[in-house]
């Protein structure tokens, strides 16, 4: 007679496979943790509500008035020293701000699909710009980047920036079904960016460059082209940025200097290192909580574009690593709620345009952070919305104002009216 074995109930599960052994729950358990954190970074599972409106506004308006008063103290002794008002970048500045918000408002007020009709218009405005750059524009640093036209200086590669977000969108929406096949991913998306790029190029902004290639590159993902196309392409990009930058001994200067390897000639015609070291030093004079606002040393003509490029070396010079973590906290909340903004989109146009402006905003804000804590080599990138210059921080807050359109549009009807949406909606309330 075989005896039947016996077991203990509760111990094994009920489709009979053995129970795991202890401590192997722990994967799964920190699957769900991350997937909850994941889940509650989007924000899908709740409700839309103003919240990711306000963030962003809040975010933008923030920023810019840390960059008007970073630009204020960083520029105003070189200012003097040149016979100028202390004063005048920051005023400029300020005036660039308000006319900047104004647009934010306008266009958040509107529905950015009325962009898709004048996309290509835009874009052949940019490129015809852009060409007058290199015929009669203005240079600085050694960068072409500057064109005067009665009076008013503009800077069409920031323009660019924005419109290029506009158009890949437009025209990547328009081939949502024939993303699958080669020619129509490229066609007229890469030779669009390309001709911009080159025309970019030209005035020696390689910094710019990099940004547009991510933007043209965002649009291509949040579009929804395959993984192995966008593999592929990636590897074409990363083999021409090498053939780009070994065609000019200013870039290799500028690798060699950050590696630390730079001949005795690079060091004579361009000392990369120079601006950098000086930026690592206001860094590591303002230690936790910086010596003091307008207090800064390097900025009395020690490091060279402190109230633009490197301005986020005076602002931990002055505030210490407690400012630079807010700027950076600052950022970090934007790209958040901006993120949130474009996976709630249905919408192929909004989702790639939205995706192409986050991308845009927040790589450049990281490129130009890692650029002066010494992550990366030197390229000329400003801050959004806080390094000094009108067509940056102009075009960052019309940028910012789409986003709050496709954030107002998502809300429930009766809290779109107004500015403030929420606000406006229980005022309306309260009269009713």
């Amino acid at each position: 007679m075989v005896s039947t074995p016996t077991r203990t109930r509760g111990k094994e599960p009920r489709d009979g496979k053995s129970a795991p052994a202890s401590g192997d729950g722990r994967p799964a358990r920190l699957r769900g943790h991350l997937r909850g954190f994941w889940e509650s970074l989007e924000g899908k599972s709740k409700a839309p509500n103003s919240s990711t409106y306000y963030l962003i506004l809040g975010c933008a308006l923030a920023l810019t008035a840390i960059g008007i008063m970073m630009v204020l103290s960083a520029s105003s002794v070189e200012a003097i020293s040149e016979g100028k008002s202390p004063y005048a970048d920051a005023l400029k500045q300020a005036v660039f701000g308000v006319v900047g918000l104004i647009a934010m408002y306008v266009i958040s007020r509107t529905n950015v699909n009325w962009m898709k009709k004048l996309s290509w218009w835009a874009l052949g405005a940019v490129i015809v710009l852009l060409a007058l750059v290199q015929v009669m524009g203005n240079t600085v640093n050694g960068n072409k980047n500057w064109i005067d036209l009665g009076g008013i200086t503009l800077q069409p590669s920031e323009m660019a920036k924005l419109i290029l977000c506009v158009w890949i969108a437009a025209v990547l929406a328009r081939k949502q079904k024939l993303l699958n096949r080669w020619m129509h991913v490229i066609i007229p998306v890469v030779p669009g960016a390309g001709l911009v790029m080159g025309l970019v190029m030209l005035g020696n902004d390689l910094g710019t460059v990099i940004v547009i290639a991510a933007i043209t590159a965002a649009g291509l993902y949040f579009a929804g082209v395959p993984g192995r196309m966008l593999a592929i392409a990636g590897a074409v990009g990363a083999v021409g940025a090498v053939l780009a930058t070994i065609s000019s001994a200013n870039r290799i200067c500028r690798i060699t200097s950050w590696l630390g390897t730079a001949s005795a000639q690079c060091t004579e015609q361009f000392d990369f290192d120079f601006q950098s070291t000086n930026g690592m030093y206001g860094l590591a004079q303002g230690s936790w909580t910086g010596l003091g606002l307008g207090q800064s040393r390097q900025k009395y003509n020690w490091l060279p574009e402190a109230h633009n490029d490197f301005i986020f070396a005076i602002i931990g010079e002055e505030l210490g690593l407690v400012g630079t973590i807010v700027v950076l906290v600052l950022f970090a909340i934007l790209g958040i709620a901006i993120f949130r903004v474009v996976v709630r989109q249905t919408d192929p146009f909004q989702r790639t345009l939205a995706g192409g402006i986050m991308v845009w905003l927040l790589g450049q804000a990281s490129m130009n952070m890692a650029v002066v804590t010494q992550l990366l080599p030197v390229v000329g990138v400003p801050l959004p919305f806080i390094s000094y210059g009108g067509s940056a921080l102009i075009m960052s807050l019309c940028g910012v104002g789409v986003v709050l359109s496709l954030a107002r549009g998502q809300l429930p009807a009766q809290q779109r009216s107004g500015f403030f949406p929420r606000l406006m909606s229980k005022t309306a309330r309260k009269r009713t």
